[in-house]
């Protein structure tokens, strides 16, 4: 490394503080001045301000000759580095002279930013390596005393931790599994709560013949959380103990790659071990038949790809199945997906992109990666914000892993590109109408045309449904069978789930019925393998009235599938009635069950069902039946949000029309489901056109807004508002541009453009005034002044909340009163008037528990925890971090106990009591930890300051014990999420 005058100067941080010049020792003495070395090595290539040196090294309170003083320490530092040069003076301060890499702390990050990098995990190993060999201790050691280093301190060793983790991942990867157990047991005996690290000893016990050794480290581990924490340990370690207990294959091998664990934003998220298995390939069909050549082609393009892999010569592997609608494209691609899924030992995932779709929108990429990422078991609070930044995450997760990828139903090559993997290893199948000829230039994808089955291969087919004696039977019948159904195995199964309830027919008078249904007319005329309609007549005139009558409405279901009660509601039928119908139209093949009681049809079959709905539907039936439909969805969904968040000021909504079917949902779980389930219905509905679906579409945009929020889905949440704004905007509709301009606030915070939030909610406030609703007024206010305090504007926060706080007490809102005493009293509290803040949250907490509302009397037993601390009176704050966290636990908000616990472990420190503070920050940790929440890693990084001190005040002579009462039990920041909707 290039020095001053050619010399080589070293400032080593990670460790005590101290300099080196070509290898020899330079004495550097007195905490003031290695603090001004460290701080200014610490900014790297950009100047430090003279007033930011003094604050940051001196505190809030510096002597008044610090300028002075400073000066000093810079003349003598500059000798000790031997040179000018090497601290310069930079107006308004000083900046460092040498190269970054003349710190041990850049020189480390660099090494472990190129480790995560690398994608061989010998390179990343070494890498690693190099990296820990720099630390000789506590970093920052002996400057530990001014705050700001301390936290310095604190980041550094986390990265170290991290960097520790990385290595043995890239260890065990390498199959050293034998040869990391001791480094293993020592640190899982040091980490306690760190279910990554028990994870990792398990399966290097378990690699290393040591099953049984690898069952009782997890019995340990989970005693432990149990006993201390009363949780079972998170679902990754569950998971590698049932893996482990059936001897899973997929444990015996060594991963190919190293998963980054450095730490670096998203990227940390795939690297909890062991990785979750997806499992998503749909049921392959029972009565599969042929397609031999076809399925041979599929295991040789899979055969070559195992090869190159194996030589090191591999790439991304694409089959691309082309072919005409109901020639089986799925069937195919799924039965052999099935037959092959034991070769793909990290899993399989599947996706419908309803690229043909006759109702409902096409899946796009984002939506189908956030999908995959989830699959891939993400936490969603891990998933980066920018659909960009997802997709990258999406190919690090598939990077160096067997996964095979199916494609199902794409439009064309830019629907399938960004869900290719990045990295040799996965195979795709993609399957399409199309013949993406893009993909096989660009992609090097390998094509496979799926023509029409052979006769000898229908008949098989009828063989398997119908049984082969009764077939042999009437060879005349069945050949003219197959001919009428075009040999298309859609219409083949169609016709021979007519015979099969016709046991006693002969199949030459289902022959003769299919005959006598009219010439087979081209379907839309595009292809001519697609003249099935008349096949699809002659089922649809066996059913019964009613069950055609459903058949025609369901073309007018809005998702990729539908609901038994939404089904009903679109009946306007009782659900038992509406099940026996349901039950018809699946035994006729009409319809398919695709899980227990949703349905779904194939295109054309629901093309089919809108044609016959046009030519015998009355106009007004079939928006009575879509206005029944929708009225299911809105008065479920707005169910499912109360349930989610019952302090909502619930919609007016119009009564239910008769006939509507609602969904049942029993508590927050089921409603999370079923929002999971019907969330893509949903977003069709809302884009579906003004005249049809009017004012419910901001509705039931506002239905979605808690689900989207708990589960990251912010860019969805951002879209979809910003869709029905466009729409409220164009119908005058004022209440839905309120609304949607509130919520679109919120996402945008969320998303971290606080201008767009700033903007929407103000919007929202001019709206509210406009139209006199003085309750969403004081939301509005209130959304307002949580966004000022999250920019740092505590002023601007207490303004807004007082305004809020008039507003309510005029429009007798006693909820929005309560909040708004509590941010008024959290707004002071943030700028040090503690006791002034005191009374309005004591006020809050009152109003609230009359309320009943113990999700914010919550926050605000947390808000008053703070001031407590503020004022001096530890005891009390603690008390009411206690409660905040009972009332977290009673309502299963896991989250907000976590951020409880880690704000009263600082709040303990702060009063001197360390181990009391240890405890509550080795709570918080493991429920972040369990939660797989990012704020682990900086709670982590105080509980291992606070060990070193710790053995550092024991080991000195006389050391007085700290009594640590045992006030680890209550709060966090108030107002976790002051965030509401009208």
């Amino acid at each position: 490394m290039a020095g001053v005058d050619s010399r080589t100067v070293r400032i080593r941080l990670l460790g005590p503080v101290d300099v080196t010049v070509d290898g020899a020792a330079r004495p550097l003495s007195g905490l003031r001045r290695k603090a001004v070395l460290a701080v200014i090595a610490l900014h790297p290539g950009e100047p430090v301000s003279t007033d930011r040196l003094i604050d940051l090294v001196w505190g809030q309170s510096p002597p008044a000759t610090a300028a002075n003083t400073l000066q000093s320490h810079v003349s003598h530092l500059r000798r000790v580095l031997e040179g000018p040069g090497t601290i310069l003076t930079r107006p308004p301060g000083y900046q460092l002279g040498l190269p970054a890499e003349a710190t041990d702390a850049a020189q480390a990050e660099a090494l472990i930013r190129g480790a995560r990098l690398a994608r061989d995990p010998a390179a990343t190993a070494e890498r690693l390596t190099r990296a820990l060999q720099l630390w000789r201790g506590r970093s920052l050691a002996d400057a530990t005393e001014v705050a700001w280093l301390a936290e310095q301190a604190d980041r550094l060793d986390q990265l170290r931790l991290d960097a520790v983790q990385s290595l043995v991942e890239a260890r065990l990867a390498l199959g050293e599994h034998a040869h990391v157990l001791p480094e293993l047991e020592q640190l899982a005996e040091q980490h306690p709560y760190r279910e990554q690290i028990h994870g990792q000893l398990m399966l290097a016990l378990y690699r290393s013949g040591r099953q049984a050794d690898a069952l009782a480290a997890y019995k340990r581990v989970r005693q432990t959380v149990q006993r201390d924490l009363g949780i079972d340990p998170g679902p990754a370690l569950r998971e590698l103990e049932a893996a482990i207990l059936r001897q899973d294959s997929s444990l015996d091998a060594p991963r190919q790659a190293l998963t980054a664990t450095t730490g670096a934003g998203p990227g940390a998220a795939a690297a909890a071990a062991p990785r979750m298995v997806p499992a998503q390939l749909p049921l392959a069909a029972a009565t599969f038949v042929g397609r031999e050549a076809e399925l041979a082609h599929l295991r040789d393009v899979l055969a070559a790809a195992e090869k190159e892999a194996a030589a090191g010569t591999g790439s991304v592997t694409v089959a691309a199945v082309s072919g005409t609608a109901g020639v089986g494209k799925t069937a195919l691609a799924v039965y052999w997906a099935h037959q092959v899924a034991g070769r793909f030992p990290d899993g399989q995932l599947y996706v419908n992109m309803r690229g043909f779709s006759s109702g409902g929108q096409a899946a796009g990429a984002p939506e189908v990666i956030r999908g995959f990422l989830d699959a891939l078991g993400v936490p969603f609070g891990r998933v980066p914000v920018a659909p960009d930044a997802q997709a990258g995450l999406y190919r690090s997760m598939l990077a160096g892993r067997r996964i095979l990828i199916v494609i199902d139903n794409a439009r064309d090559e830019e629907q399938v590109r960004p869900l290719l993997p990045g990295a040799p290893g996965c195979f795709v199948v993609v399957t399409s109408r199309n013949r993406l000829d893009g993909l096989v230039a660009a992609e090097g994808a390998h094509p496979l045309g799926l023509e029409l089955p052979s006769v000898a291969e229908a008949r098989e087919l009828l063989g398997r449904r119908l049984g082969r004696p009764r077939v042999d039977l009437e060879p005349a019948a069945v050949d003219e069978i197959i001919a009428r159904c075009a040999r298309l195995p859609l219409a083949l199964a169609v016709a021979a789930a007519r015979a099969a309830a016709r046991t006693g027919f002969p199949l030459a008078a289902l022959a003769a019925q299919l005959r006598e249904a009219g010439a087979l007319d081209p379907f839309h005329g595009t292809d001519a393998a697609t003249d099935v309609r008349a096949v699809f007549s002659w089922s649809y005139n066996e059913l019964s009235a009613r069950a055609a009558r459903l058949f025609r409405q369901l073309g007018l279901y809005l998702g990729p599938d539908l609901s038994a009660d939404a089904a009903a509601s679109l009946a306007g039928l009782p659900a038992g009635e509406t099940e026996v119908l349901l039950d018809e139209l699946t035994q006729a093949h009409l319809l398919a069950e695709t899980e227990p009681r949703r349905y779904a049809f194939h295109d054309l079959l629901r093309a089919y069902a809108i044609e016959q709905g046009r030519v015998y539907d009355h106009g007004y039936d079939r928006q009575s039946a879509l206005r029944r439909l929708l009225d299911h969805y809105l008065h479920t969904s707005v169910r499912a949000a109360l349930l989610l968040s019952p302090a909502r000021i619930p919609l007016a909504l119009a009564p239910v029309q008769p006939g509507v079917l609602l969904t049942e949902l029993a508590d927050a779980d089921q409603a999370v489901a079923w929002f999971a389930a019907e969330r893509p219905v949903i977003f069709a509905a809302v884009a579906l056109p003004a005249d049809e679906i009017g004012w419910q579409g901001w509705q039931l945009a506002w239905t979605l807004t808690t689900f989207l929020d708990r589960h990251g889905y912010w860019h969805d949440n951002a879209s979809l508002q910003e869709a029905v704004l466009k729409a409220a905007t164009r119908a005058g509709d004022e209440v839905g541009q309120a609304q949607s301009n509130l919520i679109l606030g919120a996402a945008s915070v969320k998303l971290g453009r606080f201008d767009e939030a700033v903007r929407h909610t103000k919007q929202a406030l001019r709206l509210y005034q406009a139209i006199g609703d003085r309750i969403s007024e004081v939301i509005a206010d209130l959304n307002l002044s949580w966004i000022s305090e999250l920019r740092g504007d505590s002023d601007a926060g207490l303004a807004y909340g007082r305004v809020a706080l008039r507003l309510a007490e005029s429009a007798g809102y006693e909820r929005g009163r309560a909040l708004a005493l509590n941010s008024v009293g959290w707004s002071l509290s943030q700028l040090g008037s503690f006791a002034s803040a005191r009374p309005y949250v004591e006020q809050a907490i009152a109003l609230l528990g009359e309320l009943g509302d113990q999700s914010a009397q919550a926050n605000a037993w947390d808000s008053l925890g703070r001031i407590h601390f503020g004022l001096g009176e530890p005891e009390q704050g603690a008390e009411c971090y206690r409660r905040a966290i009972a009332g977290f636990q009673e309502i299963g908000d896991r989250n907000s106990e976590a951020d409880s616990y880690s704000s009263l472990g600082d709040r303990l420190e702060e009063a001197g009591d360390l181990p009391a503070a240890r405890r509550a920050w080795q709570r918080a940790a493991t429920l972040f930890d369990h939660l797989q929440h990012p704020a682990s890693g900086s709670v982590r990084a105080k509980l291992e300051t606070a060990a070193v001190a710790a053995a550092s005040a024991a080991a000195a002579p006389g050391a007085a014990q700290q009594s640590g009462a045992d006030w680890a039990t209550g709060g966090g920041p108030g107002g976790t999420s002051r965030a509401d909707v009208a």
